[in-house]
């Protein structure tokens, strides 16, 4: 073991198997964090934070540090409803978690069984429809993006394509950016819908009447506090870009005070939204108690933009008090857009579903179970017995910063080869979104699941979109 460097702190720090890199003081083998291992040290004795253990304060400065510790409690916004969106907690809820590799052979094969039994009747091939806009062209022919964030832009790209070509690229709403991180998708909403054909609000300077004016507000969602934000190069006075630092989990839009004042019609943009933040993004847009109007339908699409996107059957009309327009958000929500990612994260009890999986003799159990499978759809691909995580074209995914893999040892080796595994993960991310997709259905909007790029850009390439059943009917005539 290497020892610690010149003029730095000589604690070990055990989880990252080296030397604390803090410089000391003079005379000193700690640092101030560290000072509590001084022996015969002079000066205050540090305690841990009673906050939060992984810090140490003064104790003499204990008092005044509890009172601006970034772990205090802090008070909470008026829109914070706690799991307000996380669904009921039932007793049954909670049950052992298996993983695959402590399952048998048997007990797989029937999981397999079942998951292919459950599929039947589902839409299986998803529509191939990488899409673009010109308000990326620019960055995308631009030689200084490398790899990584050319990714990004494809899919941004494909997203603002397929917003434009629902109808739902316009002025005189609301885009609600769940899961926002540093806001590029609503970054480039904003971009493609800076300069309208109407400006005499804006050349006017004056405040937006929604009733006179087209109008645009940006609404960011993230639980985390994030770097590199985009957020300060919006902040013209002519469109409202707001970001909530909240968990989807806890928020009520009826009570965002952006969105009582304007009462916008809302579209809720996602760009791979994490497991089972893709069902709380679905409570918390269609299933927020509140007074809603009924919704104006979205504007036909464009000539030759193609038909309606393969839906479930729409023969079947939502039940009284749900849908778009029938009091369940602050206001009318006129579509969705979402990147889904990581089904391996999703919960039972947040997911949206769950009448979807019971109606096909499914419980927790196996969700549980598919969920875990899901995760084959991304890395089937990789021998079974490979220890480490590859770095070829196989293991590449365009938001690896942001999303966490499944375990490795989530594959049983030997039962099926790689591509039998690739494609039962893809039939249980179908199940997962199916049951979303019915879920819509009984709001009264009709969904579809679209291949929105290319493997070779994310492996996570699939996007849910809805609109109102009314509307999608009417632009289809």
């Amino acid at each position: 073991m290497a020892a610690p460097l010149a003029g730095r702190c000589n604690f070990f720090v055990q989880r990252k198997r080296r030397f604390c890199k803090m410089v000391t003081g003079r005379g000193k083998r700690f640092c101030g964090e560290h000072a509590t291992m001084e022996e015969g040290g002079g000066g205050s004795r540090r305690i841990p934070c009673p906050l939060d253990p992984k810090h140490t304060v003064a104790e003499e400065l204990l008092e005044k540090h509890l009172k601006k510790c970034n772990s205090r409690d802090k008070p909470r916004p008026v829109y914070y409803v706690e799991n307000i969106n996380a669904g009921r907690a039932d007793k049954d809820q909670k049950f052992p978690q298996v993983t695959l590799c402590e399952r048998s052979r048997e007990e797989l094969e029937s999981l397999v069984e079942k998951l292919k039994v459950a599929v039947k009747g589902l839409q299986e091939e998803v529509e191939d429809r990488t899409l673009s806009h010109p308000v990326l062209q620019e960055e995308l022919t631009n030689p200084n993006n490398g790899d990584s964030a050319h990714k990004h832009l494809k899919q941004q790209a494909s997203i603002l394509g397929h917003l434009q070509e629902l109808g739902l690229l316009n002025r005189g709403r609301c885009f609600v950016e769940f899961g926002a991180g540093r806001g590029k998708l609503s970054h480039w909403i904003h971009k493609a819908l800076k300069n309208p054909e109407r400006t005499d609000c804006e050349e006017q300077k004056i405040i937006k009447d929604p009733e006179t004016c087209e109008d645009l507000q940006l609404l960011l969602v993230e639980r985390s506090s994030t770097r590199f934000k985009v957020d300060g190069k919006h902040q013209d006075g002519g469109v409202a870009f707001e970001r909530l630092q909240v968990d989807i989990q806890h928020l009520d839009l009826s009570k965002v005070p952006l969105l009582r004042n304007t009462k916008l019609p809302l579209v809720g943009v996602g760009k791979h939204l994490c497991g089972a933040a893709t069902d709380l993004a679905l409570r918390c847009l269609l299933e927020t108690p509140g007074i809603m109007e009924d919704p104006e339908p979205p504007p036909k699409r464009l000539k030759g933009s193609g038909t309606v996107p393969r839906t479930e059957d729409s023969s079947k009309t939502s039940p009284p008090g749900f849908g778009p327009g029938s009091g369940t958000g602050p206001a009318p929500v006129l579509g969705l857009v979402v990147a889904l990612c990581c089904h391996h994260r999703c919960e039972w009890r947040h997911y949206v579903g769950q009448q979807f999986f019971l109606q096909r003799g499914l419980g927790a159990a196996e969700f549980s179970a598919f969920c875990r499978m899901s995760s084959w759809a991304t890395c089937g691909l990789r021998p079974a017995n490979q220890s480490g995580a590859s770095h070829g074209p196989t293991n590449q995914r365009g938001e690896v910063e942001e999303h966490e893999a499944a375990e490795e040892t989530e594959a049983p080796s030997g039962f099926w080869t790689a591509a039998e595994r690739e494609q039962l993960g893809r039939l249980c991310k179908l199940l997962i979104d199916s049951g979303r997709r019915d879920f819509l259905r009984t709001r009264g909007f009709r969904s579809s699941l679209t291949r929105y790029a290319e493997a070779a850009v994310t492996l996570e390439n699939v996007l849910l979109t809805a609109v109102p059943s009314s509307s999608s009917s009417s632009s289809s005539r």
